[in-house]
Order: structure tokens, then C-alpha cells, then sequence
């Protein structure tokens, strides 16, 4: 299987689009200068105690309080506080955990309120990013994650990822960390170790706990809430986590981003460099490499699939539920349950992917077409299992029942990613209501003298559908070639195919628009 990343670098945002065999299969958003992310360390506050929960409410920085369960306080939540509080002192300087005398754990039936005390000042790490009404979820038990090993302070667990085989490669990794961790610090040994020597883990080891041990340096002068160790931002973190040597092409078009993704690419694998592009062509980059019209058809309600057959797919605030249907799909001399298992087994490997492509979370339950025998049903559940397992995300996939019902449950931890396929028309703006086409290229003109003249532009873009880019473009004395001589300003005229017919935008020399 081929895999490629597009990367699509704005102003705003950072949009990255996963793509196997061609395919749409992830797409993440990262807003520029974004916080709250899973993985960032905050120096907070206690808000709220909130006995009947067993919970808290921590001020974080964020609009709404976050939530800290005890549950996800972790065993050594005594040992971290104690750490804090000796960093905030003035009169200790901590230069190593393994120095520190470790507390015993913390009582698993205990309650919150023996823990913490409104007012009181920890450290916390964002579990889950805020999600609708909902802030941060919370937890205390810190981990530091880099490509091939995972960090646990206060720990003295070595765990190996259970992907991992032989077991004789298991045994070796993990006998491997434990003659080279410091004490104080487990370690979660990832999939991607495999065959991995010990220079390159001890330095990658050296490296997260350096990272760590920069929290002991910043309490001195912190106030909370603040953040004291921020994970590094989602293009990186995506590549460290999905990252492998059969990644064809990372195609990036910004400079400075794809100088950043080849430093990383170099540091991990080397040779694998040269996978790095810089895109600079005239096109956006989505549009070039058919992403924008696989968002369009992949997302919004209704999902078609396989010869007629589709999705409807409906959100709610509890979960999510998603209809097969066959549609206007029909073959001759083919009974019913055949039909309905076909449809089945497609619907499967199409709704393992929206689940992937839309970051879908909490309860999925599936209404697949009916399907009377019990060998039909275990194998429309084993595509299902099949087509899941390359699903990151933890998950769980319940048998269908005999009204071939599907339950899924699967994590979340960031807001669903959410496209609005339908658009207000971008000639009529709604109105229902259009200006004589005939006239278009006069108001274009009006336009251009006024951008020119009026607003002192010294370069201009113009994106039109591609009918009327062709069309201003065409002839020796063509509308474009006018308006260059009469203006002695360069002017170019691009076609964009997702554009309304009589949609035009208009852009300066630093490709800034011009809101006319």
C-alpha cells in the first residue's frame, strides 16, 4: 500500500490530508498558534472539588474548566506533587529525578478531596482536547512521547507494544530499555523500535527526558495556569506517529514547513530525505492533487459507496448512527441475502474509513441491511475487524446482532472533523437572483481599474472557473493582454475548477485577498 501526505500550509491553518493508494483516508486541521492539544504539560490551578464525581474542575487557561478524575490522577500523583511543590521552592534545586525519594501510591478507592485543595497549583496533561460544550480532559499521570519510545516519569515500568514479533525481538527491546533507563522513568517501547540499536534508543531516551526535566526550570518563575511543556505541533506529531519507509511522497507547499518535515524525515530515517517536496505549483495544492474533490464527495450526509449503494450518516450529541443502503443496486440471477452480504462487506470498508476521515468518537452503532444467516453476519463483522485494524485510534467492535445492528465505541480525544459539503451559491449569494452573464466580463473590468487605480496594486491574481479563465485568455487581443497594457501591471488568471461559474476572487502580490 502506497501512502502519501499533502500539506496544505495557509495563513490560518495548517490542513493535512493522508492518502493510501490514492485514497482520502485522514484528514486533521490544525489551527495556527492552537493550544489545548493532547500531550501539552499546563502548571494549573484547582478550581472546583466536586466530591460526588470523585472529580475536579482545573483552570487551565481555557474558556471552560477542565476535568481531572481521580481515576486519572495515577499511582505516583503523591511523588509529582512533592516534586512540584520542591520545584516551586526557592531554596531546592532539582537537577535529576532520581535523586527525589518516591511517596507511596496513591489509594485506588480513595477520594479527591484527601489530594487536592481548591486553590491549590499541579501539573496536568490534556487527555482530551475540548469538545463541544466540553473543556479538557484531564490527567496526571505525565508522558513524554517521542517516534520510537514513550517517557513515564515517576514510573519504573518497561512495556512493550504487543505489535511487536517475534517475541524474541520483545524480549530484546525490552531487556534493551531496562539496562539503559534512568531510574525514576518507565518506558512504553513502540511499534516502529522493531530492529531498532541501542545508540539510537538511549539517545532518543536522553533526549525525552531532557525534554521532561525543563518543567523543574520553568516552575521557578511559572504562574498558573501556564504551559510548561507543549507537544510538538500536529504535522510533526502526525509524521512520528504514522511515519514508515513506505510513505511515497510528503508534499508541502510552504518552504519553511517542508524544511522543517525534512530536518525530522532526516533525523528518523536519512535516506528517506529526498520524499520531501516542496510544491510550487500555480494550482492550490489540494485542488492539483484531487484532495479537494474527494472531501466533497466523502463528507455531509449522505456518502455513496459502490454502485448505487450508500451511507446516511446522522450525528447527535450521544452518538453517532449510520445506515446502509443498497440504493438503486440490483444484479440479476443474485438472491437477497447474497445482494444484502455484498453490500455489506463494501459498506464495511467504506465506514472504517469515514470513521478514520471524520475522526468520529464515543458510540457508532451501524444499521447494516438485514441479513438471516449467522455465517453472513460473522463475516460482514471480520471485514469490519479487518478493515479497523489499521484504525490508530483504540477501539472497540461488538458482533451484529440479529437485527444486524453494529456497536462501535471508539476514543475521542479531539472534535470531529466536520466539512460542510453544501454551499450557498457563490453567483446568487442565495438570492435566487443573478446578473446577465453577458455582463460579467464588464463588471471584471470595473474591478480591475478599480484595484489598479483606486487601491494602488502594482500585481494582481485573478481566480475564475476554468470556462471563463479561458475565455479572458483566449486571442491575441484577449481581455487579459488589454488589461496589462492599459495598466503596465502584471496580471495573472487562474482557473479553479471548484470555483461557481461566475465566481471570481481577486489577490495581491502577497496572494493576500481583495475583499471587494
Amino acid at each position: 500500500m502506497s501512502s502519501d501526505l499533502i500539506i496544505d500550509v495557509t495563513p490560518s491553518e495548517v490542513v493535512i490530508a493522508l492518502l493510501e493508494d490514492r485514497r482520502l483516508v485522514e484528514l486533521t486541521r490544525e489551527k495556527q498558534g492552537s493550544k489545548f492539544a493532547v500531550g501539552d504539560i499546563y502548571f494549573a490551578r484547582v478550581r472546583k472539588i466536586m466530591p460526588s464525581l470523585n472529580a475536579a474542575f482545573i483552570d487551565v487557561g481555557y474558556e471552560k474548566d477542565a476535568f481531572l478524575h481521580y481515576l486519572d490522577m495515577g499511582p505516583q500523583f503523591s511523588t509529582l506533587n512533592k516534586v512540584t511543590n520542591m520545584a516551586i521552592s526557592s531554596k531546592n534545586r532539582i537537577s535529576s529525578l532520581s535523586k527525589i525519594q518516591s511517596e507511596p501510591d496513591i489509594n485506588k478507592t480513595g477520594k479527591i478531596g484527601d489530594l487536592l485543595k481548591v486553590g491549590q497549583n499541579i501539573l496536568v496533561q490534556i487527555a482530551k482536547e475540548p469538545i463541544s460544550t466540553k473543556g479538557p480532559r484531564l490527567t496526571s499521570e505525565l508522558s513524554v512521547a517521542g517516534r520510537n519510545l514513550v517517557l513515564m516519569p515517576f514510573s519504573e515500568r518497561v512495556s512493550v507494544s504487543q505489535k511487536i514479533s517475534p517475541p524474541e525481538e520483545k524480549h530484546r527491546l525490552k531487556k534493551l530499555i531496562q539496562s539503559i533507563r534512568p531510574k525514576k522513568y518507565g518506558v512504553i517501547v513502540r511499534t516502529v523500535s522493531t530492529g531498532k540499536r541501542v545508540a539510537e534508543l538511549d539517545q532518543e531516551l536522553k533526549k525525552l527526558v531532557a525534554k521532561f526535566e525543563t518543567i523543574f526550570q520553568k516552575l521557578k518563575k511559572a504562574t498558573a495556569p501556564v504551559l510548561l511543556v507543549g507537544e510538538i505541533n500536529r504535522t510533526t506529531a502526525l509524521l512520528r506517529d504514522i511515519y514508515s519507509p513506505d510513505f511515497n511522497s510528503i508534499i508541502v507547499n510552504d518552504a519553511e514547513v517542508a524544511d522543517e518535515i525534512a530536518e525530522y524525515i532526516e533525523s528518523i530515517i536519512p535516506e528517506k530525505k529526498k520524499t520531501v517536496k516542496y510544491y510550487k505549483g500555480g494550482q492550490p495544492i489540494f485542488e492539483h492533487f484531487g484532495v479537494d474533490r474527494q472531501i466533497k464527495s466523502s463528507f455531509g450526509k449522505t456518502v455513496s459507496f459502490k454502485n448505487g449503494a450508500y451511507l446516511i450518516i446522522e450525528h447527535t450529541e450521544a452518538f453517532h448512527v449510520i445506515d446502509v443502503n443498497s440504493g438503486n443496486r440490483s444484479k440479476a440471477g443474485v438472491d437477497q441475502e447474497t445482494n444484502a452480504l455484498e453490500v455489506n462487506l463494501a459498506a464495511a470498508e467504506e465506514i472504517a474509513r469515514q470513521l478514520r476521515l471524520r475522526d468520529m468518537g464515543g458510540i457508532i452503532v451501524i444499521d447494516f441491511i438485514d441479513m438471516h444467516f449467522s455465517e453472513n453476519r460473522q463475516k460482514v463483522y471480520e471485514k469490519m475487524r479487518t478493515m479497523m485494524a489499521a484504525d490508530r485510534t483504540k477501539h472497540n467492535i461488538l458482533q451484529l446482532s440479529k437485527f444486524c445492528l453494529m456497536q462501535i465505541t471508539r476514543q475521542r480525544v479531539r472534535p470531529e472533523e466536520h466539512i460542510e459539503t453544501s454551499e450557498i451559491c457563490p453567483t446568487c449569494h442565495g438570492t435566487g437572483i443573478v446578473s446577465p452573464s453577458i455582463l460579467f466580463a464588464d463588471e471584471l473590468d470595473v474591478k480591475v481599474n478599480y484595484i489598479f487605480k483606486d487601491l494602488c496594486k502594482k500585481k494582481l491574481t485573478l481566480k475564475v472557473h476554468p470556462f471563463i479563465a479561458a475565455y479572458l485568455q483566449i486571442g491575441i487581443l484577449s481581455r487579459r493582454r488589454k488589461w496589462i497594457i492599459k495598466h503596465l501591471h502584471p496580471l495573472h488568471i487562474e482557473g479553479v475548477s471548484s470555483y461557481g461559474l461566475l465566481e471570481c476572487h481577486f489577490f495581491d502580490e502577497n496572494m493576500e485577498e481583495i475583499i471587494l
